[in-house]
């Protein structure tokens, strides 16, 4: 059965973002919109997504950019600039 079936039939598909667990019916959301959801501000964090699991990369998605959800994706929020001492 691919995704596509899975959200037809209304299951949830289960992702993480910073480690936390959550779970949508929507496949493509934007990025802004996850990272809200995760409670960070998106004027303040970008969103990643790692990829892969023997060398894994973090693919970064603009705040207007619709993100595509898979089962078991890890995406993080990633600060866009931070002071430094």
């Amino acid at each position: 059965m691919t995704e596509t079936n899975v959200v037809e039939l209304g299951r949830l598909i289960p992702f993480s973002i910073d480690g936390d667990p959550y779970e949508t019916a929507d496949i493509s959301q934007r990025a802004a919109d996850l990272l809200v959801l995760a409670g960070r501000n998106p004027a303040a964090f970008d969103l990643g997504e790692i990829e892969g699991k023997d060398r894994p990369r973090t693919r970064k998605y603009r705040d207007d950019e619709l993100v595509e959800i898979h089962k078991d994706a890890r995406f993080v929020s990633i600060r866009q600039s931070a002071p430094v001492a």
